[in-house]
């Protein structure tokens, strides 16, 4: 009864439990009834943002008559780049916060559903939500942010993702380059406020990471013959699929850029081969690396189960030798419809699903899941190199 009534705490302790539900933000959201309780409202954070960081650039290009033309090389609506990040991605990323929230807290609940976090260990677990909590809900860690991105953050822009040309938002000469009004905004404010979202997401991840890192150091009741094959910890990799907006949202970023490149400084897209790869590949790390912190424990559970069910196997199969091999069974006991040889089969069964445990929480299905989102909004850019209707003809030509 009291552990009944310990687990009906926890449920209510951890309803609010969330990696994106809190924080300075979240309340300033909430005191301007741009977000609910549970990140409610989305509609009016994703047309807001844009409001202050995409319109304004809209109206001082036109003034300036560099939003449309031939006035400089780049102008403002055919920029890729400015789109994708203010129109495309921080939508998704605003979108991504209710995702995550819908979506993770079910998760951290199962470790006690399941069993997993058991009574005696529940005091630690709960410790573990409550220190992520606390670093969630920082106000040192949100104000360092935003110092940061309005005060450092123009350099790194202009240094990491600069085109190198007249734009609307610089004009290079030669005394240098000097910014236009819209650039002034564009990186005095619109980029901090992007650079502030996509360095929270980052926050974000370490924390899940760090929390999944406390958890894995508990005495978690874990069973080798599990049928996912990861000991119950299978259901875990719903989370990096959780986090597929996240990587969405930074891959049809870096397809803006790269095909503003190709677009306006002539580059071709093998060059950009490596970048792509590399994006990938972290994308990949960040969203399942949190999950190999339990790598360990899933191959001393291996080794241990294979020892177990292995002993197990081998005392079973030598009593079913004497017994039906060797003539101790019973006279009357018919072999037809002996439940016997149905539980030898399902001790093989047992005994290939532990031999079978994966050294990670997450398949290769799941891998695939998470690499589509990164890789997706990349595959436009094929066009640069093969136009579209010579791929149409190539296509039509082999169903025909």
């Amino acid at each position: 009864m009291k552990h009944t009534q310990t687990h009906k705490a926890f449920l209510s302790d951890t309803e609010d439990l969330s990696l994106v539900l809190g924080g300075p933000l979240y309340q300033l959201w909430r005191r301007l009834h741009a977000a609910g309780p549970a990140l409610e409202l989305l509609a009016r954070r994703m047309i807001g943002i844009p409001l202050v960081a995409w319109l304004p650039l809209l109206v001082l290009t036109a003034y300036d008559g560099v939003a449309i033309g031939h006035a400089v090389p780049v102008p403002f609506l055919y920029d890729l780049g400015v789109h994708g990040r203010f129109l495309v991605a921080i939508p998704l990323f605003l979108l991504a916060e209710v995702v995550v929230h819908q979506r993770m807290r079910p998760l951290i609940r199962h470790f006690v559903d399941a069993g997993i976090v058991t009574p005696q260990v529940l005091p630690e677990f709960q410790a573990a939500i409550a220190w992520a909590h606390r670093l969630r809900n920082s106000l040192a860690v949100e104000v360092t942010l935003v110092v940061l991105v309005f005060g450092l953050g123009w350099l790194l822009f202009l240094e990491g993702t600069s085109m190198g040309t007249s734009t609307w938002y610089t004009i290079s000469d030669g005394a240098g380059r000097h910014l236009t009004v819209a650039g002034r905004w564009y990186i005095h404010v619109s980029i901090p406020i992007f650079q502030f979202i996509f360095f929270r997401w980052y926050f974000r991840l370490i924390i899940w990471a760090l929390f999944l890192w406390r958890v894995s150091r508990l005495d978690l009741q874990l069973t080798p013959a599990h049928p996912d094959r990861a000991g119950g910890l299978g259901f875990l990799a719903g989370a990096p699929i959780a986090f597929a907006l996240v990587i969405l949202a930074q891959s049809a970023l870096l397809s803006a850029l790269i095909g503003n490149r190709i677009l306006f400084q002539g580059a071709a897209l093998i060059s950009f081969k490596y970048e792509i790869a590399a994006f990938v590949i972290i994308q990949l790390a960040l969203v399942l690396g949190p999950l190999c912190v339990f790598s360990p424990r899933l191959l001393a559970l291996k080794r241990q189960g294979r020892l177990e069910y292995g002993a197990l196997a081998a005392r079973y199969a030598r009593e079913f030798q004497e017994k039906w091999i060797g003539g101790a069974a019973p006279v009357d006991e018919p072999l037809v419809g002996s439940a016997d040889i149905q539980s030898l089969a399902d001790l093989a069964n047992s005994y290939e699903v532990v031999r079978g445990m994966r050294a990670v929480p997450f398949s290769r299905d799941t891998i695939i899941q998470v690499a589509v989102p990164a890789v997706v909004p990349l595959l436009p850019l094929v066009l640069t190199v093969v136009p579209a209707e010579e791929i149409l003809k190539k296509l039509l030509g082999m169903l025909l």
